[in-house]
């Protein structure tokens, strides 16, 4: 029987193809393994299933690892033009968590490049050890519904890419007892500038 071909059983059991049920891991290739493996540990605040001199398997929840890091010395940087992932994304439950976790990585020196209010995130870029973009992200909007809602309502339209936000001021705002919604409604463009204003490559 050809690969292509289901047997009659599992047509029957999958007459609508199946799907994915999650995203398991992410693997990223290195020069800087030791360096790297720090960085995620740290970032992520994970724990290392297993490794040797060659792979690195990192968990922060019930997956078994969520990041592999492969060892490739022969590796080289990134190229910013270059096609692939263009960064990957973590989200946290509570707004309060993603900025103790801003404070708790600047603290160790570790500090983003691009922190912006898109609308149904609150988000803050950071790059690896190689350059790889890593978003730590918050959901503002809750559901795909909200979501949705959203982009019906034809706020991407007006600004794809949201505002830029200082997480200093916000940290300070939100300790001061600043209502959530306040603290994560997207601003307005300012005066003179595009959606390519508030990008930062």
């Amino acid at each position: 029987m050809s690969p292509s071909m289901s047997t009659p059983l599992l047509a029957e059991l999958h007459k609508v193809p199946p799907k994915p049920s999650k995203l398991a891991h992410v693997v990223v290739r290195t020069a800087h393994y030791s360096r790297a493996k720090a960085w995620y540990l740290t970032v992520l605040n994970a724990e290392i299933s297993f490794e040797n001199d060659d792979v690195a398997f990192l968990s922060y929840d019930d997956e078994h690892h969520r990041i592999g890091i492969i060892n490739a010395r022969d590796a080289t940087p990134l190229v910013a033009t270059s096609c692939g992932v263009e960064h990957i994304s973590f989200t946290f439950e509570t707004l309060s968590e993603l900025l103790a976790t801003y404070v708790r990585l600047k603290g160790v020196g570790i500090e983003p490049f691009w922190p912006i209010i898109h609308g149904p995130t609150v988000s803050i870029y950071y790059r690896d050890p190689d350059g790889l973009k890593v978003e730590l992200q918050y959901d503002v909007l809750r559901t795909p519904a909200e979501v949705n809602a959203f982009f019906e309502a034809g706020n991407y339209v007006e600004n794809f890419m949201g505002v830029i936000f200082d997480p200093d001021e916000m940290v300070t705002r939100f300790e001061s007892g600043e209502p959530l919604e306040s603290l994560t409604a997207r601003p307005p463009l300012p005066a003179g500038l595009s959606a390519w204003d508030m990008h930062r490559p």
